[in-house]
């Protein structure tokens, strides 16, 4: 996944699960919020919003959860490179609000 950034692993692998299988959506029913910081263009805000799930750039300002996480680790942790347990407890990874799963 080198040549893949957070705004394509959203815009378009997430995006694509979504409609593939809209019962997630349903099930989550729940905004998250993506923030993922960089320096560089790679940075940015995306959030998966209700049924029917989606993708937006940007906020909502009303996510039951936020993930924070810079860029190249992030695409470690999606890629299987970074365990995403190790991350969050060395605070590479951070999850601010509800983290239960419905």
């Amino acid at each position: 996944m080198p040549d893949h950034t957070p705004k394509s692993y959203f815009e378009e692998k997430i995006a694509q699960k979504l409609k593939d299988k809209p019962e997630t959506s349903k099930a989550v029913n729940s905004v998250y919020e993506f923030n993922i910081t960089a320096t560089t263009a790679a940075s940015g805000r995306w959030n998966l919003t209700q049924e029917p799930g989606t993708v937006q750039a940007g906020s909502t300002g009303s996510a039951k959860c936020t993930v924070t996480c810079a860029s190249g680790d992030f695409m470690n942790i999606v890629s299987g490179k970074m365990n995403p347990q190790m991350a969050f407890m060395s605070g590479k990874l951070k999850i601010k609000g509800d983290m239960g799963w419905p």
